[in-house]
């Protein structure tokens, strides 16, 4: 059988796919792009386009409940339709997706193979009818949501991330497990549309927060839009009459359906490793290159599990390619600083190192809290809190979680101070302008820089040390 061969094959034209691939193509023209479709990305078609479009329209709509403190009559005369909100986030979807769509067309050429790949061995993929040989094979296929098997037994009763946006409607009473950040951004904008919404959550910990205090923030904000029962095991049963019974604990309610978001899986299985000897779910993959040990493979994106975020899913591609096509060289320190944000309300962000990973000693904790921070009082936006952490005695930030209003862009400011190994005190030097949601921050900082070794509190901050958030105080 004649076999088709190539420098690097790509199997997946996602965002990490995509990456390697326009990588690979900067070095050498002998490159395939292996995907079946339909095409698009996760983030355009099923992730972070179309959800983002629901809870604007959820947010939007919200904001009737503060019209009539600002002078505005008529909120009661509203109402939330969800087939037309739905139907929003689809036309957005195809625009994205779709946009997507003829990028890739456009940059793989011929070299895309729209066909399900296979590993043959760990040099040759099986692409529907063609036989291909790689030098270098990148897996790039993404993940899917979890179902369990038990909740299968109730069909289309049970929506994922991935078939949520195309319903044309939704039950009035529905029920969300699992509370990271796909669970906690639907439920509430869901919430927010007008359905009755309960969580549940095997975890106490929600949107992937780790700080036990900016938890326990954020929780106290969800729960006073919808109820949350968090640390215990959610079971689904069918009643009688066709409704969905869910119990936690000695909670339960009635639904007419589910979401469920208690995480996602790899989709390597099927795909061939078993016949090289490799368990999809105990992958000997490397962090930093993505490399299957010493094989040829490489895995990058949603598939390795490590980092399920688009920016890193987008560097992974591109290090995995690099790496492919230069495995003597080393790319290693091009990774970034950790950035994850959830757009709840309050927003989450957690940057650098989380509250869970920091020594045991030698760090203080600055802290916010956002209940009298001018900017938010006047927006109706001031529930949440803000915890930066630093290195007692050189005053270096390493992280930050936080809830807050606009934690994107203080996420945002923390991830590069941090890539720029600055110190509290530094960042105090900065201009802070009133009145801004980021002035919060500066009474972060402050607290972590009094706490920080005596030397550090120098004249190179007195100027801000005059200077409160509150001119007046």
């Amino acid at each position: 059988m004649n076999e088709r061969r190539t420098d690097i094959a790509v199997i997946g034209a996602g965002s990490a796919g995509l990456s390697a691939f326009r990588e690979a193509l900067r070095h050498t023209e002998n490159v395939l792009l292996i995907d079946p479709g339909p095409l698009g990305t996760t983030c355009a078609r099923t992730g972070c386009m179309p959800s983002k479009a629901l809870i604007h329209t959820a947010a939007t709509f919200y904001q009737r409940h503060f019209f009539k403190d600002q002078g505005v009559d008529g909120a009661e005369m509203l109402s939330g339709k969800i087939p037309l909100a739905l139907k929003r986030v689809r036309t957005h979807r195809e625009r994205f997706a779709g946009g997507m769509e003829q990028r890739t067309h456009e940059l793989a050429g011929n070299r895309l193979i729209s066909e399900r790949a296979v590993l043959l061995d760990e040099n040759r993929i099986q692409a529907g009818p063609q036989t291909i040989r790689a030098e270098r094979i990148i897996l790039a296929v993404g993940a899917e949501p979890i179902v369990p098997d038990d909740w299968k037994l109730f069909g289309d009763r049970v929506l994922t991330s991935e078939t949520i946006f195309e319903q044309k409607d939704l039950p009035k009473r529905m029920a969300v497990i699992g509370l990271g950040p796909i669970g906690l951004e639907l439920g509430q904008a869901l919430s927010r549309l007008g359905l009755d919404i309960t969580a549940f959550s095997f975890n106490e910990q929600i949107g992937g927060l780790s700080d036990p205090q900016v938890n326990r923030e954020l929780i106290r904000c969800i729960k006073a839009e919808f109820p949350l029962y968090l640390g215990k095991l959610a079971e689904v049963d069918e009643l009688e009459s066709g409704e969905l019974i869910v119990r936690s604990d000695h909670h339960e309610v009635q639904v007419d359906a589910l979401l469920a978001a208690v995480g996602v899986s790899p989709n390597l299985n099927g795909i061939g490793l078993e016949k090289l000897g490799i368990n999809p779910k105990e992958l000997p993959c490397d962090a930093k290159t993505g490399q299957l040990g010493d094989r040829p493979i490489y895995v990058a994106g949603d598939a390795n599990g490590y980092r399920p975020v688009l920016h890193e899913a987008v560097d992974e591609g591109t290090l995995a390619a690099a790496h492919a096509l230069r495995p003597d060289q080393d790319f290693c320190n091009c990774r970034r600083v950790p950035l994850r944000i959830v757009f709840s309300d309050p927003e989450i962000a957690v940057v650098g190192t989380a509250f869970s990973e920091l020594p045991e000693e030698g760090v203080v904790t600055g802290v916010v809290d956002f209940e009298d921070q001018a900017r938010a009082v006047i927006e109706n936006r001031n529930a949440g809190r803000l915890h930066v952490y630093a290195e007692q005695k050189s005053g270096r930030l390493l992280g930050a979680e936080m809830c807050a209003p606009d934690a994107a862009s203080f996420g945002h400011l923390l991830a590069l101070a941090i890539q720029q190994q600055c110190t509290v005190v530094e960042l105090l030097q900065m201009p802070f302008y009133h009145p801004t949601l980021i002035e919060a921050l500066r009474t972060a900082l402050r607290h972590a820089a009094e706490q920080c070794d005596r030397e550090l509190k120098t004249n190179a901050h007195l100027l801000d040390w005059c200077c409160a958030e509150s001119p007046l105080t």
